[in-house]
């Protein structure tokens, strides 16, 4: 049986009201990074960046996640100045030119700030609150949305925390054990969207059973956030790929998180998945009790 999904509105800081829950929203990513898994150095220059946006939005884009450094597993911490140094002129670029919300992908507090101020509507922290909890004040101060994604460890060590004996329980409960540091810091509870990271610190079997029992993360009561685009976990199904043959696996992933009760998934490719997304929002749908 499919459970209901529950409909919930975010406030954004300039007064916009984001519905989630009628359907699925896809959030399209736009990297300012050079070394990205996916796409490394495609939007480095913020006119390109500012291009692809907008490309982003024409295809159908419901939100846009702006990020300065990549996550990778292996990936090496970037400093806060370098990685304003790439956000900002993007966010800058963006103003006034895209008319859907932009959330900034980080989580550094000093980083969030400034790119609130500059434009972002919503708060990305791929930490969960993990590496700078000041991140948490920050949004709470701007009245801005806060994703919280789960992982463990840092980039380069994050797969020798994957030792789960109930992944999707131990997910389950450290997202809910950041829900309430973020409530403690003064965020809104009705103001979080939680994400179970999709292969952070998590193996491909485990990535995969995780999203198997989404419904154990849509009982903390928040909109969920999917983010499977191209990542590696899709190889244990699909065979060994680069990420731009992944496409079709990340078709699979968003349909499963969809019809599973995702509240948004986000991808690099929007144009594909806006099919994806409308069919199994319909296949969901049907499949409710009437």
């Amino acid at each position: 049986m499919i459970a209901p999904r529950r409909r919930h509105t975010l406030s954004l800081p300039d007064g916009r009201i984001l519905e989630l829950g009628a359907r699925t929203l896809l959030m399209g990513i736009v990297n300012v990074t050079p070394d990205s898994f996916a796409d490394g150095g495609a939007c480095l220059d913020p006119a390109r960046a500012l291009d692809a946006a907008m490309a982003l939005e024409a295809a159908g884009a419901d939100l846009l996640d702006v990020g300065g450094e990549s996550t990778r597993p292996g990936a090496d911490p970037l400093p806060a100045d370098v990685e304003c140094a790439r956000v900002l002129p993007v966010l800058d670029a963006l103003a006034g030119r895209i008319r859907v919300p932009v959330s900034i992908d980080t989580y550094k507090a000093d980083v969030a700030r400034r790119a609130l101020a500059a434009g972002a509507s919503i708060v990305n922290d791929v930490s969960a609150l993990r590496y700078d909890p000041a991140i948490a004040r920050v949004a709470a101060a701007a009245g801005a949305p806060l994703v919280l994604m789960h992982s463990r460890g840092r980039s380069r060590a994050m797969y020798r925390e994957a030792q789960y004996a109930d992944v999707a329980a131990e997910v389950t409960r450290e997202l809910a054990s950041a829900v309430r540091a973020a409530t403690a810091a003064g965020v809104a509870r009705s103001q979080i969207v939680v994400d179970p990271g999709l292969g952070f610190a998590k193996r491909a079997e485990q990535t995969l059973e995780l999203l198997g029992r989404l419904q154990a993360v849509s009982a903390l009561g928040r909109p969920v956030l999917i983010g499977p685009s191209r990542k590696s976990f899709l190889t244990a199904a699909i065979g060994e790929r680069p990420p731009s043959g992944r496409e079709w696996g990340t078709a699979s992933a968003v349909a499963a998180a969809v019809i599973l009760g995702a509240h948004i998934v986000r991808v690099h490719a929007v144009t594909p998945h806006v099919d994806v997304v409308r069919v199994a929002d319909s296949i969901r749908a049907h499949a409710m009790p009437q």
